[in-house]
């Protein structure tokens, strides 16, 4: 149910990010990833491993979809606040999609091909989609794919490797060395 949860709740970010983008509301699409964020690290055994992870994706994010704005393959309608840097609700998609590594993609672990094939394929059908419903705009649709395809081919296998190192949903481990905790007993005294 959790992987079922996590999946639907990545699929609602996506879309209200990519529909408040598309209509000049980048900011509805932002909250939504925020509550949808918010679950996520109350959901987590390792709130900080978890939070680093949605960090460090954000970034990658906000600098790969920079160069691809840069370059101008892709244009979005709304959220831009500086060349050479993603939108930001584009971020917050990012973001999102980072709360998927350790949940309902956690299956791409150790599968390196897959990984890549999974970022390969999903992420130029995920644009295209964005594209049908007014997210962005390609200035040659398939240059822009091609990019957008060779940029994932790379980043998702990276992705699912900070994510197995940043693991916030892997319950703390306790050390080898650390004495159980003796237990208390307590009597009732007749």
């Amino acid at each position: 149910m959790t992987i079922l949860i996590n999946f639907l709740l990545f699929q609602a970010s996506w879309l209200a990010c990519v529909l408040s983008g598309a209509h000049g509301w980048p900011l509805l699409g932002i909250a939504v990833v925020a509550i949808v964020v918010g679950y996520h690290l109350v959901r987590a055994h390792r709130p900080w491993a978890e939070a680093a992870l949605l960090a460090l994706a954000g970034a990658i994010g906000a600098f790969w979809d920079g160069q691809l704005v840069g370059h101008g393959w892709l244009i979005y309608p709304s959220g831009v606040f500086a060349q050479w840097l993603a939108p930001s609700w584009i971020i917050a998609m990012w973001v999102a999609f980072a709360t998927t590594l350790n949940v309902s993609l956690r299956w791409l672990r150790g599968r390196a091909g897959w990984a890549l094939l999974f970022g390969a394929i999903g992420a130029p059908l995920a644009y295209y989609a964005g594209a049908r419903l007014g997210g962005v705009q390609f200035a040659d649709p398939l240059i822009a794919l091609l990019a957008v395809a060779a940029g994932w081919m790379l980043i998702t296998p990276v992705l699912v490797a900070l994510a197995g190192r940043l693991d916030g949903f892997r319950p703390a481990a306790t050390p080898a060395n650390a004495e159980p905790r003796p237990s208390i007993e307590v009597r009732e005294h007749v």
